[in-house]
């Protein structure tokens, strides 16, 4: 603790591993950069798992108010964003190097992934990502 009465401890590590709060970036449009932020609260990553988290956020927008446009998407991938306090991408609607940074083992717990409190993942359609790999332009409507 720092003498002004402020935690010196970083806010990733001040939160246990049983009670973090995630942001997923639900991206509908790489192009148009369309994304929507969901903020998950008390997320216990020592025992929730990918497959349980994209549950979790699918859920989230077929039932929350304000989701609508996003309900027709095939939410099937979870890329790491960034951890609090981490280097972020230039790209603002995904990070587009790190393919290891791709959460595609299901089965695995989110601790084991290396998320913790306050880190940002982008959920989005994979075949929608791919495309945009190869012809990363983004476009504006006049």
């Amino acid at each position: 603790m720092s003498g002004d009465g402020i935690s010196d401890v970083p806010t990733n590590l001040a939160m246990p591993k049983t009670d973090a709060t995630l942001t997923i970036r639900i991206i509908k449009s790489f192009e148009f950069r369309t994304e929507r932020s969901l903020v998950l609260h008390h997320v216990n990553l020592e025992t929730t798992t990918v497959g349980q988290l994209k549950e979790m956020a699918r859920q989230a927008v077929q039932t929350q108010a304000g989701w609508r446009p996003y309900r027709n998407i095939v939410l099937d991938t979870l890329k790491l964003y960034t951890k609090a306090h981490g280097a972020k991408t230039s790209n603002l609607i995904i990070n587009l190097d790190h393919d290891d940074w791709i959460l595609d083992d299901d089965s695995k717990t989110l601790a084991d992934c290396g998320l913790e409190n306050e880190t940002e993942a982008s959920f989005f359609n994979r075949e929608l990502y791919e495309q945009f790999k190869l012809h990363p332009e983004t476009k504006w409507e006049d």
